[in-house]
Formats: structure tokens, C-alpha cells, sequence
């Protein structure tokens, strides 16, 4: 009994979820063709009208593109779930790895196998059709294809032993295994902040230290002005594969590197750089990753406590369409159930989540205007939304679900109202 119920509840979020994907992005379409043919008064004299159609048509190609996803998603979830495609999966690696930690372990892995190229096509679309369409991406096919070489091989080094351990957690340490695997995650979460910036991003990109001396006297002044301390100032070769431009800090404690874009370097001026850089370092300063850091790791504890309590559940596996095994581990099936129906139940709280990080880019915003011109971080924010084709006009609500930053002309007003610009 319970076990249908709780297949009734997740086909009831699954088709909520769905229904409300497709609300918003309908609603989403169609507020931004209904201002496509002016720009927002608020830009009129810095966005040219050809590059907010550009940015419109692009959105709505994003966003039809986005919905076909979801859908194809949704089947590949029932298909693995109800259909039973998890159940022969399972039986078909326990038919060739027998029982134990080799099935477990492989049951993961030829889910990660499939999923990745079943989500292949869309990957390829989106990267060679969508973003070549509009003039964005700069990846050759083999470039792509390595790219994607290296990240499974990379996921492989380091996810297969983090399995190993939070499997071996789950079956040989009790009833509070999700406290140690809690404790295990977070450490692995902390190295990995450690460890990308100098050893696994520099497998993708090339890093060179910022050889323009002014901008980067600038850049150190700023520094100076907000008690920031990095360890280094590097370019980074993002128009190898994207003509989209950023700039962003990584890592933690003294081994933190301010990196920059060479699209971002090539498109703004000295002062806007140092001006959005200023924003970047109002979310250290005002501790903003720490707090993120932190519910980060509280939501993954709440997480793990509940896949503790529901792997001992025989309807969550039921439910789901899973038989579970007896006498046998099946806490990889866990793993795997969990993380499909998470996401489908947590989608229609999504806006709860970008709460805390839209009133964190209002601050940091703030923090910029204080550190350097606030008249230099809006005219960085409008070219970095030119560059990028992010529509001036999205539709609130469909912003609220999807997006973690403001819209633009809400953060320039933010500005003005403070006095800061």
C-alpha cells in the first residue's frame, strides 16, 4: 500500500514538475518577444537594438531547447524508475559482476555510462547547433570530444574511490552511516576546493599570469583597498571554447587565484574589470561562500539523513520500481533512486533557493560601488550582458525558479536607490 502511494506521489510531482516547466517557459517566450522590438528604457543609449533582438532570439532558443530537455528527461526518469529500467540494469551487473562491493560499484557506473550518452544528443545540439547559431561557440568537434575524454576519465579518478568509501560507509558502519559519508563528503567537497584550481582546471584550460602591468596594478590597489589576499592573477583561454566572458576567484585559504577571462580582458575597459572583480570580492569579503559553504553542507546532512532512514524503507524501492535484493546490499540502488526523485520533489521550491543569492548579488553589488565607480560596474554589467546574450526583459517568474542573479535594470535601480551610482 504504501509502496503505491508513493508512486502515485511521485508521478503527482513529476507531472507538477513537468506542467510547471513548461508554465514557465511558455510565460518566458512570450514576455521576451513581447519586448524584442524595443530596448528597455534603461539601456536605450548603451544596448544597441540588434543586440537585444540577438539576446531575445537566443533566450527563446535556449528555452525551447531547455523544455525538450526536460521532457526527454522525465521519460529517461520513468524509463529507469517505473518501466523498471534501474531493476535490469541491477540484474544484469549482478549476472556479470556477481554479488558484492564490484556490483554495487558497477551498478553506479553503467547508470553514469548510459545517462551521459542518452543526455549526448543535447549536449551536442546545444553546443554545435544552438551556440554556433548565434556566434558563441568556438569548440572544434575534437576539442569537444576530448573535453569530454578527460572529464570522464578525471570523474573516474576521483569519483570511483569517493563510491568505494561512502559504499563501504553505508554497509559496514550502522545505522548512522550518513553521518560518516556526511563527514566524507564535506572533506572531499573542502580538498576538491583545494585542488581544482592547480590541478584539475589547468587539465582543461591554460592559465597565464596577467601580463598587462596597469590593469594589474590596478587589480593589486583594489586588493590592497578590500584585505584580499590571492595567490596569483591569471588569464584563463576561455575563448577556445565560448565567445561568453566571466571572471571569478577559486579555491580556498592561501591557495586562492583571481582568473579572468580573455574575452572578459579583450571586452572591458581597466576600470570595469576592476569593477566587476570588486563584486567578486564582496561575496568573500562579506563571507558570502562561507555561508553558501555552510548550507551546502547542512542540506547534504538533512540529504544523507534521509536516505538513511529511506534506504531501510522496502516501498521507496517499490515505489520506484525497484525490487530490492535480499540478503544482498542495495545501497548503490539507494544512492541512485535518491538522487532521480530528489530533484523532482525539490523542483517547485526552487525560487527559495535563489532567495538568499539574489539579496547576496544586490550586496556584493553594493560592495563594488563602495570599492570602485559604481558608474563602472553598470557599464561592465551591460556589456557582459550584451556579450553574453542574457535578455534584459525575462519574465519575473520564470527568473525567480531558474535564475540566482537579478535582472539587470533591477540591479542598476538597486544601485541608483542606494545613492551609489
Amino acid at each position: 500500500m504504501l509502496s503505491f502511494a508513493f508512486s502515485v506521489l511521485f508521478v503527482v510531482f513529476l507531472l507538477l514538475t513537468l506542467a510547471l516547466r513548461y508554465w514557465l517557459a511558455r510565460r518566458h517566450i512570450r514576455h521576451v518577444l513581447a519586448h524584442r522590438a524595443a530596448v528597455p528604457a534603461e539601456f536605450a543609449e548603451k544596448i544597441p537594438l540588434a543586440a537585444h533582438q540577438k539576446a531575445a532570439d537566443y533566450i527563446v532558443a535556449k528555452t525551447r531547447l531547455g523544455l525538450f530537455a526536460a521532457l526527454w528527461g522525465a521519460l529517461v526518469l520513468v524509463g529507469f524508475t517505473l518501466l523498471g529500467g534501474l531493476q535490469a540494469l541491477s540484474n544484469g551487473v549482478l549476472y556479470l559482476a556477481g554479488p558484492g562491493m564490484l556490483h554495487q560499484v558497477g551498478l553506479i557506473v553503467a547508470f553514469a555510462v548510459i545517462s551521459g550518452l542518452l543526455d549526448l544528443p543535447f549536449d551536442y545540439y546545444r553546443q554545435f547547433v544552438l551556440e554556433e547559431r548565434f556566434g558563441f561557440n568556438k569548440m572544434s568537434v575534437g576539442l569537444w570530444l576530448s573535453d569530454m575524454v578527460k572529464s570522464t576519465l578525471v570523474g573516474a579518478v576521483i569519483g570511483l574511490p569517493l563510491i568505494w568509501v561512502v559504499l563501504t560507509l553505508m554497509d559496514k558502519t550502522g545505522a548512522l552511516w550518513w553521518l560518516y559519508a556526511w563527514l566524507v563528503w564535506s572533506g572531499f567537497q573542502l580538498l576538491m576546493m583545494v585542488l581544482y584550481p592547480s590541478v584539475i582546471a589547468p587539465l582543461f584550460n591554460k592559465f597565464t599570469p596577467l601580463a598587462d602591468t596597469a590593469l594589474q596594478a590596478r587589480i593589486e590597489g583594489l586588493m590592497a583597498r578590500t584585505g584580499f589576499a590571492s595567490n596569483g592573477l591569471f588569464v584563463m583561454d576561455g575563448s577556445r571554447r565560448s565567445a561568453h566572458g566571466n571572471a571569478y576567484f577559486s579555491g580556498f585559504g592561501a591557495n586562492k587565484r583571481i582568473v579572468f577571462f580573455d574575452t572578459l580582458i579583450t571586452r572591458l575597459a581597466p576600470q570595469e574589470v576592476e569593477a566587476v572583480l570588486a563584486h567578486e570580492l564582496g561575496h568573500f569579503k562579506l563571507k558570502h561562500i562561507v555561508k553558501r559553504i555552510a548550507v551546502m553542507f547542512a542540506l547534504s546532512l538533512v540529504f544523507l539523513a534521509l536516505l538513511g532512514y529511506l534506504k531501510e524503507q522496502a516501498w521507496f524501492y517499490n515505489g520506484l520500481g525497484v525490487t530490492p535484493l535480499l540478503g544482498q546490499s542495495n545501497d548503490a540502488m539507494a544512492l541512485l533512486l535518491f538522487s532521480l526523485a530528489l530533484p523532482v520533489f525539490l523542483f517547485p521550491f526552487a525560487p527559495l533557493g535563489s532567495l538568499t543569492s539574489r539579496k547576496h548579488e544586490f550586496e556584493a553589488d553594493a560592495f563594488a560601488a563602495r570599492h570602485s565607480d559604481a558608474r563602472d560596474l553598470v557599464s561592465a554589467l551591460v556589456k557582459m550582458y550584451e556579450d553574453n546574450a542574457s535578455t534584459l526583459t525575462p519574465d519575473p517568474i520564470h527568473s525567480a525558479f531558474y535564475d540566482s542573479h537579478p535582472q539587470a535594470w533591477v540591479r542598476v535601480q538597486h544601485l541608483q536607490a542606494a545613492g551609489l551610482v
